[in-house]
Parts: C-alpha cells; structure tokens; sequence
C-alpha cells in the first residue's frame, strides 16, 4: 500500500522515536520533536508506538491514498479536511482509496503527525526511519517530501480500528509557557545576578527555531565571571575548548541568546552549556511557535524525575484508555 504526496506543505518529515546508540559518533538521535503526539497517533490507529509517521511543520501536507487505510493526526490544533469533509484530531478515521487528506490553516501548536495504520514502511538507516536531513539519513531518500513522492506503509495491525482521544487527556499549554531547567555543568561561569535574572525574565522564541534547537531572545545579557581563557578556546566568555552536549542542552553563546539543542542537535562544540530543560518538557518545545513568551524554570533532580514519572504515567492512561475505546468501539 502506498500514498502520493501532492502537496509537501512547509517541512513534512517522516519520523519515528528515533535511533539511540550512536552520538558518539556524532549522529543525534533525531525522532519526533513532540515524542508523544507520535505515540498517540500511532495508538490511534493500532500501531507500535514506535512505528514511523508524518511530521509537519506550520503548514500540512496534501497526500492522497491508493487503498483504504485507518488514519490519525494528533499534536498542533489544524483542521483536518479529507475529500473537503471536516475530521477531527486526536481520533482515527477510515480514509477510501483515492480520497485526499488535507490541512487547514494552523490554530495552535507547530507540529502535527500523521500516523497510517499499517506504519511508513521506507528502509531502515541505523535501526530507525527516522529523517535526518542534515545527514541525508533515513526517512525518504533522506530528505524532507517533495510533490510526486510515492511513500510505502505497512500491513495494518489487527488492532486497526476507530478510537478518539478524551480531550482532557490532553496536556494544556500555560501561557508563557514554563520550561523546566536543571542547572548544568557550567552554571558557575555566570555571575549570581546573572543566573538570577536567568529565570526571572520572560524570553521569547525565535524565529531561528527548527530541529536542531530553539533560540530565545528577550531576556537580559548574561554576565560572565571573569578568568583567563584556556588555549584554544578563544576570547568569548560563552567559548569553552570544546564539550559534550546532552539532548535539551541550552548553549548562550556570546552570553544573549539561549539556544535549547533538540532533536538533531550536534554532539558537542565549543560553547558551554548552562543545563538543560528536562526531558518531560521537551515535547513542550517542539509546538512552541516564533514568539511565543517563555519563563525557565529551576528545578531539582528530584522534580525532573517526578515529572518523568508523572508524563509516563500520563501515557500510561492514554494508552489504557484507548485501548478500552477500541474494545468498545467508542
């Protein structure tokens, strides 16, 4: 089974959870940037949670089947529209060979993913179908898709069947949004007024805000405590001779610009890096648009871990839920 993309929209992307195991040798992660918009949709329609789908970014794509097949769209807020009848997000639906998917204008959010029921079926690159385009990896031919792509999917499951997602199970978005941060391994290298104002400004997210990471501009000048540069490091307070970079990194180079790493970051460079923004909040980054007012938030090892606990615990409701909804038909 196959479907033609007619229309690419802005960036649509084919993505999973991604391929672990090789950032040391400089290769990311990469995967979705909302990780759990990907595994709702892909319950949608009885898929692994790890099974590849759609990305797209601001703007949907235009894609047409060639077989009837079950379909979801779960993550940013964009109408769904297939042969120009309304359809709703956060559920599944049947869509007929020959019928079209398109895409309203966007509402909320920045990404939406697609899921097929049966899972995009291109060939595995390092164990994921995940696009890396900087590396030309994975995905289709490792890029972004073009008008005239004819992309495979997968035999359904026999858990293929319509459910719909109670939307008070999906997490709310506070207004400026609140990112939670551990202070990292270079934290000492700004001034105590500095770090201060780190977390009592309110940033805003920046136009340059894509896969690799999102910049954020709005806030105070960071103050570096002063000390003699090592050799090779250069003369830039924010220079360090080089380091690793975790996922969720936030760089500020030349001290006014926080820059969170994401999805397809590089493995290291030469900017210090203050902490990271923990891993239950990722998600939160990858639907925030260009100006969206931002507040960091310090937190403890201990409430990291207790909102990893809780976002697990979220899905393990989701997933129980739509699991009942299947059995029930609802």
């Amino acid at each position: 089974m196959t479907f033609e993309v007619i229309k690419p929209g802005l960036l649509t992307t084919i993505q999973d959870l991604g391929r672990p195991g090789y950032f040391h040798l400089g290769i990311p992660e990469g995967g979705a940037m909302d990780r759990a918009a990907l595994r709702i949709a892909n319950m949608l329609v009885g898929n692994p949670e790890d099974a590849a789908g759609l990305e797209a970014v601001f703007m949907g794509p235009e894609l047409t089947f060639n077989e009837d097949r079950l379909v979801a769209v779960a993550g940013a807020e964009m109408p769904v529209y297939l042969d120009g009848e309304e359809r709703a997000g956060w559920s599944s639906f049947a869509v007929g060979a020959g019928q079209t998917l398109k895409f309203g204008y966007l509402k909320s959010g920045a990404r939406i993913y697609i899921a097929v029921a049966g899972g995009i079926d291109t060939p595995l690159a390092l164990g994921s179908r995940a696009t890396y385009p900087i590396g030309a990896l994975g995905g289709f031919k490792g890029r972004a898709l073009a008008a005239g792509d004819t992309i495979p999917v997968g035999r359904p499951s026999r858990d293929a069947a319509e459910r719909k997602l109670d939307p008070a199970m999906i997490a709310p978005q506070s207004r400026p949004a609140g990112l939670r941060v551990l202070p990292g391994l270079y934290w000492h290298r700004l001034t105590e007024a500095s770090q201060k104002r780190f977390f009592e400004d309110e940033w805003k997210v920046a136009p340059e805000a894509d896969r690799m990471g999102y910049r954020f501009r709005g806030g105070r000048p960071m103050e570096f405590l002063q000390r003699e540069q090592p050799f090779g490091a250069g003369s830039d307070p924010s220079n360090i001779v080089d380091g690793c970079y975790s996922y969720g990194s936030i760089q500020i180079p030349g001290g006014t610009e926080p820059i969170v790493l994401h999805r397809d970051a590089v493995s290291g460079g030469g900017y210090f890096t203050i902490g990271a923004v923990i891993s239950a909040d990722m998600d939160k980054i990858g639907q925030l648009q260009p100006n969206t007012p931002v507040r960091f938030l310090q937190v403890e090892m201990a409430t990291a871990l207790d909102a990893r606990h809780e976002r697990r615990k979220r899905l393990d409701e989701i997933r129980a839920s739509l699991t009942r909804g299947a059995r029930t038909g609802r």
